[in-house]
């Protein structure tokens, strides 16, 4: 289990580092073609959840492979699965329901780090 935690980890960090590196450095005009919902908030929030999503993949990897503070690991988990609540709320109101579909996945596989981290397969 804790090989599969591993690669649950890789995959997320993964994703939330290219979107994050995305948000972070791309005009929101020219996010606005892949990300609809950007149109809903300023360039300041556009590039405040960029930075969410670095901070996330770092957490999810830095501090469990390092050894050093690795409750950080299973609470950038928790964090994530939040930030994929939140995300939910705005694509439901925006009724982008492959969007809900996609932050329901996230946020399981977030869940289930924090859960094994925090748990039976923590440090």
């Amino acid at each position: 289990m804790n090989v599969f935690l591993w690669i649950v980890q890789a995959i997320l960090a993964a994703g939330f580092a290219m979107s994050g590196v995305a948000k972070t450095t791309q005009p929101k005009d020219k996010l606005a073609g892949m990300l609809p919902w950007v149109e809903d908030f300023s360039p300041a929030t556009v590039r405040f959840i960029g930075v969410m999503g670095l901070l996330a993949a770092i957490g999810l990897i830095v501090p469990a492979a390092t050894r050093t503070a690795p409750v950080l690991t299973p609470a950038a988990g928790t964090g994530v699965a939040v930030l994929m609540v939140l995300a939910a709320a705005t694509h439901i109101r925006r009724k982008e329901l492959s969007g809900v579909a996609v932050n329901a996945v996230l946020f399981a596989l977030a869940v289930l780090v924090a859960w094994g981290r925090f748990g039976p397969y923590g440090w």
